[in-house]
């Protein structure tokens, strides 16, 4: 009689399981979200923080003061929100006119904005209240605000031209005029704040927020038809 040999069975190891990816719709959802959520957080302190004046102190400014943790915390998570729509907008304008530099820009912007939250404004001009008067003393991390803040500005001025070629290679001409625009108006309004022209604050302000609102508005038109 012939042994019956019993039966090994090997267990086929169950590979592990991806991480999940982040969908390209939640990612553009941060970029459209960074606009408005920086926009209430600055202009709430603007109106209600005794001693400021949107007419002589930059939105930077908010960054002192007992108070200053919340702009820096504005700057951190909006900088967060927007390099999520820098990698939404890699995604969805892939392989098409300016899908490359548009989103590199808009991701260094959001670097450059990290860091003018990091490094904070010095006070001066009379904020917080009971600060002199006048320029005050430029610190170290005063001065790495500038050049962080620099970056952060010409890295979206740049992006909003950039998509302006990408909508005017789409065939969609309003586009392309909206990008070059919403560009313009923050060249200008940085370019007449750097001179010392009056209100000079109050104009950088309206660049910001206008470039800025487009390039909300691009995440927002990308989300919404991402084959397009």
């Amino acid at each position: 009689m012939t042994a019956v040999q019993p039966t090994t069975t090997h267990a086929t190891p169950t590979p592990a399981a991806a991480p999940a990816r982040v969908s390209t719709r939640t990612l553009l959802a941060g970029g459209v979200a960074a606009t408005p959520f920086f926009a209430v957080v600055a202009l709430a302190q603007a109106f209600t923080r005794d001693g400021f004046d949107l007419t002589r102190h930059p939105l930077s400014m908010l960054s002192t003061g007992d108070l200053g943790w919340l702009q820096i915390g504005n700057f951190l998570i909006t900088a967060v929100l927007t390099a999520a729509g820098a990698a939404g907008l890699r995604r969805a304008m892939r392989g098409t006119p300016g899908g490359t530099w548009a989103p590199l820009l808009i991701l260094v912007n959001a670097a450059g904005m990290a860091a003018a939250g990091v490094f904070s404004m010095d006070p001066g001009d009379g904020f917080p209240a009971g600060t002199p008067a006048g320029p005050g003393t430029l610190s170290w991390h005063g001065l790495l605000h500038m050049v962080s803040g620099s970056v952060a500005f010409t890295a979206l001025i740049a992006a909003c031209f950039v998509l302006g070629r990408h909508f005017a290679r789409a065939g969609r001409p309003l586009h392309a005029a909206a990008s070059r625009v919403s560009g313009l108006i923050f060249a200008l309004g940085d370019g007449w704040a750097m001179s010392g022209g009056r209100a000079g604050s109050l104009t950088l302000c309206v660049g910001v927020l206008t470039a800025m609102a487009w390039m909300s508005w691009v995440a927002a038109a990308k989300r919404a038809t991402p084959g397009r």
